[in-house]
């Protein structure tokens, strides 16, 4: 029993298994689809919120100022590491799952389980985050643009709504219990999960679109930055010396954070083994070349201590500033709440496709792995995703459910550097249609990284990361592990269980 915890799956036959009638997702997505599913996935708060955080370091005390470029480019190359790993594993193993599927190809089934329970924090927990996020920003567009303002309880969880000490006299009550919910972020969440259950092309287009607009957005901010810079603004360029770079670098990390969906569509791509590389990387280094121009172009136009005031808006406090046309303020407060969708669009895409793999495997319940018969979508597993996203947004606060995330996506990114690594032994002589350049050098250097960022993590964060897995590992001892596909398979065969070196077929 314990020698099978370790059984791992062979490429070759984690390939074969994505073609099998009733499971077979439709391939209908291109090189730029690819693109544009990474850069949709990884421009969204970070950089119209988390700028201004680093650049001050409210809460750190180290101010980056506007040496924020040097954290950007930093961070972008650490971020590089773990994008070229993905890009290696992603050609190769061109199925759904993401780090769930590349860790059973290397390093066996409990630890595909422990990912792929890991990656409902950085997917479905973390978007519920960005989806109270989105409903604050909305609030702002509609408010600033129309002068509409929604009554605060239909868009605030009870908990935030205590802590503000607001008046719950106007209030709505039911049965006595007062009626405080997140109504935008629920209705933002079930539509776009209507929209990804009709199909991963629809929902592709929809999204380009999207990326589009947001990328005109900072366009925009960018040429209005640029024309109110001034030099002077970036004396001292280093208030914080290189503390406050490097705290800068582990602040924005998580603006990075959204590359790694791009893998989730790879059963989805027409070419993948050409695809995924292009979409992994470019999405990669346009969003940083993106965060670069407005990083310059805010810390030039504002001094950087002003930001103070406006921590959570940065762009729009640089912009308020140096007294722009409230038509811009409007513009740029609609391009987050654009990107925000974008950010909820793609992880919705991904969780689903997730628990769609582990169910094809046996280690959920066959329901799970259902294919929509007219749209060849995963159905069953978006629309419960979007149920139970939906409901935490409606009633969650934000702060508890982003804190998890951090910590889910650092470990996944460990994971795929060390699956890396573990192929070039175990599997060297297969074909790669993209490979990481250095040998092992920069998987390690991958793994270092992320090791030194989960450092910084405090104790409770930990502890619920602990308390997620010990979750996580009953369920798989109590249904997966007797369940698994890989290990009736080899009952069947009357083969013992293989070690972690071994493969089945």
């Amino acid at each position: 029993m314990l020698r099978g915890l370790w059984r791992t799956k062979s490429v070759d036959a984690l390939i074969h298994e994505s073609e099998v009638k009733g499971h077979r997702l439709k391939r209908v997505l291109g090189p730029l689809d690819v693109t544009m599913v990474g850069i949709g996935a990884i421009i969204g708060a970070g950089i119209f919120a988390m700028v201004g955080e680093a650049a001050v370091g409210a809460s750190s005390g180290h101010p980056a100022g506007p040496a924020l470029i040097v954290s950007f480019l930093l961070t972008a190359v650490a971020c590089g590491f773990t994008a070229l790993c993905y890009a290696e594993l992603s050609a190769m193993v061109p199925v759904s799952g993401s780090a769930y599927t590349y860790s059973y190809a290397t390093m066996g089934e409990l630890v595909a389980w422990i990912i792929g329970w890991d990656l409902i924090i950085e997917y479905a927990i973390g978007n519920v985050a960005v989806a109270i996020s989105w409903a604050g920003y909305f609030n702002d567009f509609v408010k600033t643009a129309f002068g509409l303002d929604i009554p605060v309880w239909l868009r605030i969880d009870y908990r935030t709504f205590v802590q503000k000490g607001l008046d719950l006299a106007g209030v709505p009550h039911l049965l006595g219990v007062p009626v405080i919910f997140n109504l935008p972020a629920l209705c933002i969440v079930l539509a776009l999960t209507v929209l990804l259950v009709v199909g991963v092309k629809e929902s592709a287009a929809f999204n380009n679109v999207m990326v589009g607009v947001k990328l005109l957005v900072l366009a925009l901010f960018v040429g209005v930055g640029f024309y109110y810079f001034h030099p002077e603004y970036w004396k001292p360029f280093a208030p914080g010396g290189w503390k406050g770079i490097q705290v800068g670098a582990a602040t924005v990390f998580f603006a990075y954070i959204g590359f790694d969906a791009v893998s989730t569509v790879a059963e989805e791509t027409k070419n993948p083994r050409r695809d995924m590389p292009i979409g992994i990387i470019g999405s990669l280094a346009i969003c940083t070349l993106v965060y670069i121009l407005v990083t310059v172009a805010l810390t030039g136009m504002i001094p950087v201590m002003e930001l103070r005031s406006k921590i959570a808006e940065p762009l729009v406090a640089g912009l308020e500033y140096n007294r722009a046309s409230p038509w811009i303020i409007a513009v740029i407060a609609l391009g987050s709440v654009i990107a925000h969708t974008a950010v909820l669009l793609v992880f919705q895409l991904g969780q689903p496709r997730i628990f769609f793999a582990m169910s094809r495997d046996g280690l959920l319940p066959p329901y799970f792995a259902k294919v929509h018969p007219r749209f060849k979508t995963p159905h069953v597993t978006t629309i419960w995703t979007g149920v139970v996203v939906g409901i935490l947004s409606a009633l969650c606060n934000i702060d508890e459910m982003a804190n998890l995330c951090n910590i889910g996506t650092l470990f996944a990114f460990i994971l795929v550097c060390a699956g890396v690594i573990i192929l070039r032994f175990q599997d060297p002589l297969r074909p790669r249609p993209f490979r990481v350049p250095g040998g092992i050098i920069m998987p390690v250097l991958g793994i270092g990284f992320c090791l030194f960022l989960m450092g910084g993590l405090n104790y409770v964060t930990w502890l619920r990361f602990g308390v997620w897995l010990l979750l996580g590992l009953a369920i798989y001892f109590l249904y997966g592990a007797k369940r698994s596909a890989l290990r009736a398979r080899t009952q069947a065969d009357r083969i013992p269980a293989h070690g972690a070196g071994d493969e089945l077929v």
